[in-house]
């Protein structure tokens, strides 16, 4: 069965401090489809720099990396930016919602790149199911002051997940919210893999960590 990512030999150095500093000396990791990872790691240790090289914001130094059976490790920005809109969906720590802009509008606002092909009936049609999916449909109408930060957390899950991407990156996402919270949150993104969607989740919490398929830790720039 082909891996829907598979990096090799992954290596990163940071060099604009006083001195080269080696972030990732060679990560291995490989995610197939409907497959949940953790990836836990001290302040400083990589675990965003991780993950914005899956996310295709930034390229390694050397290695490979395979996206199915294509290898895009060297991929040019303008392909790299198609290749985010279509693969991946995306939850940070901060929501990132427009503060005008209702929930469904706000979820909606994924769709507008990309997706011209959809009318407005389906674009509707998936945005209210990409609520449901975290269950706030009910709260579609709601601005995000009305909504808890749990709530705006879940519509930018819903935002992540409307494209219905293969990948589903989440770089410390209940880092703002309290613990129940965090984990009603955090089983909400565990449960994306129900539908063959990869989850790849980085976070400091080893009781949220410990909800995922595999756990590995970043440590002296390699994932064990």
């Amino acid at each position: 069965m082909t891996a829907l990512l598979q990096l090799s030999g992954i290596t990163k150095t940071l060099t604009g401090q006083d001195e080269p500093r080696t972030i990732l000396a060679g990560v291995d990791l490989t995610v197939h489809s409907g497959q949940s990872v953790a990836i836990l790691g001290r302040s400083g240790s990589g675990k965003s720099t991780l993950l914005s090289l899956i996310g295709l914001f930034d390229r390694p130094d050397g290695g490979t990396y395979l996206l199915g059976d294509r290898d895009i490790t060297r991929l040019p920005e303008r392909k790299a930016a198609a290749l985010r809109s279509a693969e991946f969906g995306f939850v940070f720590q901060r929501f990132f919602l427009l503060k005008h802009l209702t929930a469904m509008q706000n979820v909606a606002m994924a769709l507008v790149n990309g997706q011209g092909w959809a009318s407005r009936r389906q674009r509707k049609a998936r945005v209210l199911a990409a609520l449901d999916r975290v269950g706030i449909a009910h709260l579609a109408k709601h601005k995000p002051a009305r909504l808890s930060g749990g709530e705006q957390q879940r519509v930018a899950i819903a935002r992540a997940l409307v494209r219905e991407p293969r990948i589903l990156l989440a770089d410390e996402p209940t880092g703002a919210l309290d613990a129940e919270t965090g984990n009603l949150v955090v089983e909400v993104l565990r449960s994306a893999t129900d539908q063959g969607c990869g989850l790849i989740l980085v976070t400091h919490d080893q009781d949220h960590a410990a909800k995922m398929g595999r756990v590995l830790r970043l440590r002296d720039g390699v994932l064990a």
